[in-house]
């Protein structure tokens, strides 16, 4: 065999492909299966392909200009990061110096928050469901309309759910149109031992036309007459739907999407809604409501297993304050995205194409961006663009920093809404590349 043809060491290989930024341990890896798919003229190239492949198979940070302000497939809200490294009080008491709860610091900012006695954490809406159905009505009856009845993102059905919960699916009503009186009948009928009733926001599924539906209000004077529960799962997690926060009035698009802070006010015993959603936070479910059902959901076993990490909860403190203290427009990323006038995003969207050589005529554009996420389903808000000639997907989703955007008309728009200011740089920098 001739120099040529004789393959390198693995660890030689391995440390040529360094700069990739992965640990050694999987270079070696890399360089092993390089190796043994033969063609020792080609291992270097086709090692440094795979090392490349690999490091992109791994959490990227990425720019997000979709226009979707909530991409599940890019983490939901977008957040910001500032760990010290230090340990933090997640169950430890500071005036005690012993073990504390881990849900009563945040529970209490959430609970203020909302109007609630009482809240808790757990690691997702689903699981905050799951909780509530299983600590509060393992082997009874929970009435829920067929119009609610439904298959949410990620296979998430509500009948299967229950199962789960060990209670009792009752459907009333139908598809289209459930009343007061059809709940009315489920509880008073001889067959049905009834522990709570459950609203539930049907996120993307919408029926149009002939509908109607009972309001949280109206099943709150089942409440009254029978002492059953009304619980009601918001979904994407609107804190309060006059946005106090907002130096305006609520945004137009929001109208009609349930709020925590009005659900309790209008009714409901219990709320449950996601934290990465309009919360603005980090991926978690809160409960929030009366005290005695929130404390029957913090003692049941699986609240155990559903709770979340320190990260989490001080992630869901931080955005709590930031409502509070009435920061949430210019702290929390989404709301920041939310608040972004016009003008503003179309002075960024100039000032971009500025920078940019002109033979990539790249324009500025009117777009619609989208909540998304199941939140407000169906509506858009206004927002500005760039347009790229053709399709440029693939290169710019390939870049150092990648940068998401999506085609229109075969050409493509990255949605500046979506986009925190201070990653223009990168868009201009990923823009330039295209030239090559």
């Amino acid at each position: 065999m001739t120099a040529a043809e004789r393959p390198p060491s693995v660890d030689k290989l391995a440390r040529s492909l360094r700069d990739s930024g992965l640990p050694h341990a999987l270079l070696v890896d890399v360089a092993r299966a390089a190796i043994a798919d033969g063609e020792p003229a080609t291992v270097a190239e086709r090692s440094a392909a795979a090392a490349e492949q690999l490091r992109r198979t791994l959490l990227t940070r990425v720019v997000n200009g979709t226009g979707v302000l909530l991409h599940t497939n890019l983490g939901r809200a977008p957040l910001t990061e500032d760990q010290s490294g230090r340990a933090i009080t997640v169950e430890f008491n500071l005036d005690t110096g012993r073990r504390g709860s881990r849900q009563a610091a945040v529970g209490s900012l959430l609970a203020r928050l909302v109007g609630a006695e009482d809240a808790m954490v757990v690691n997702n809406n689903a699981a905050a469901v799951l909780l509530v159905l299983t600590a509060l009505a393992a082997g009874r009856d929970v009435p829920v309309s067929r119009g609610e009845s439904v298959e949410i993102g990620g296979s998430f059905r509500v009948p299967e759910v229950m199962e789960q919960s060990g209670s009792r699916l009752v459907d009333v009503g139908t598809t289209n149109r459930t009343r007061l009186a059809d709940y009315e009948r489920a509880i008073e009928r001889n067959d049905t031992d009834v522990a709570l009733i459950m609203k539930i926001h049907p996120s993307n599924f919408r029926v149009e036309g002939f509908t109607e539906e009972t309001t949280i209000n109206e099943l709150a004077t089942i409440t009254e007459r029978h002492g059953v529960p009304v619980v009601a799962d918001i979904g994407s997690g609107l804190v309060d739907a006059n946005c106090p926060w907002l130096p305006g009035p609520p945004p137009a698009w929001l109208a009609g999407e349930p709020a925590a802070a009005q659900g309790l006010a209008d009714g409901a015993s219990l709320v449950t809604f996601s934290g990465d959603k309009l919360f603005g936070g980090p991926q978690a479910g809160i409960i929030a409501g009366r005290a005695d059902l929130v404390v029957a959901c913090k003692r049941h076993p699986l609240a155990r297993a559903l709770r979340p990490g320190g990260l989490v909860l001080e992630s869901l403190q931080a955005t709590a304050l930031a409502y509070l203290d009435r920061r949430a427009a210019s702290d929390i990323p989404l709301w920041r995205m939310i608040a972004a006038s016009l003008d503003e995003l179309e002075a960024r969207a100039t000032a971009i194409v500025e920078q940019i050589p002109a033979e990539l005529a790249t324009s500025v554009i009117s777009t619609d961006a989208l909540p998304g996420a199941g939140s407000a389903p169906g509506v858009t808000m206004p927002s500005v663009g760039l347009m790229l000639r053709g399709d440029q997907l693939e290169r710019l989703r390939l870049g150092d920093v990648p940068v998401i955007a999506r085609l229109r008309d075969g050409q493509t728009v990255i949605d500046l809404r979506s986009v925190d200011p201070a990653d223009d740089e990168i868009i201009v920098s990923s823009i330039a590349t295209l030239v090559t």
